[in-house]
């Protein structure tokens, strides 16, 4: 059955998103399979001006995520995969939702749309990493009919983390 995604905006992330992502993440289940507690402002700040330099750099991002009635309810959103593991300089694309935003469809509607960004800006393929035990996020990524191409061990938590890919 497919049901009618709700409308979501995506925007370049401002400063004044960094309060925000930080406000709506922290929560023990929004951040289970990031740590399990949310990051300092400080952190949100870095990773808002990050990716401001990545949209003018690549023409995608992580962009901050608003419902219909211009709320920030997340972000969803491309960037390169830097760590050492796994798979290094590709593209991931990934999403995080405040958690009163969870089963909507959001995460969907938002990541369809990052798809259609980051093919427009030529990316001929991506990837989203996902913990193991991410029902949600696993679920988003065969709604759009990613597949899973490699399983492994995450270095920081000792995770098994999948690997599912999608050529744009």
């Amino acid at each position: 059955m497919n049901r009618v995604l709700p409308v979501v905006r995506l925007r370049v992330p401002t400063d004044e998103d960094a309060v925000a992502w930080q406000r709506i993440f922290d929560h023990p289940d929004v951040m289970e399979f990031h740590g399990g507690r949310s990051a300092g402002l400080s952190v949100y700040e870095e990773l808002t001006a990050r990716q401001r330099r990545h949209d003018a750099e690549r023409g995608f991002c992580l962009w901050t995520m608003l419902d219909e009635s211009g709320r920030v309810i997340g972000f969803t959103g491309a960037q390169p995969w830097e760590r050492e593991w796994g798979p290094t300089g590709e593209i991931e694309i990934g999403w995080r939702l405040g958690r009163e935003y969870w089963g909507q469809g959001y995460a969907t509607a938002a990541a369809r749309m990052t798809l259609e960004r980051v093919r427009e800006a030529g990316v001929p393929s991506v990837v989203a990493m996902v913990v193991a035990g991410n029902t949600r996020s696993i679920a988003v990524t065969q709604r759009l009919g990613m597949r899973l191409t490699e399983v492994f061990t995450t270095p920081e938590s000792e995770h098994e983390g999948h690997c599912y890919r999608l050529d744009l």
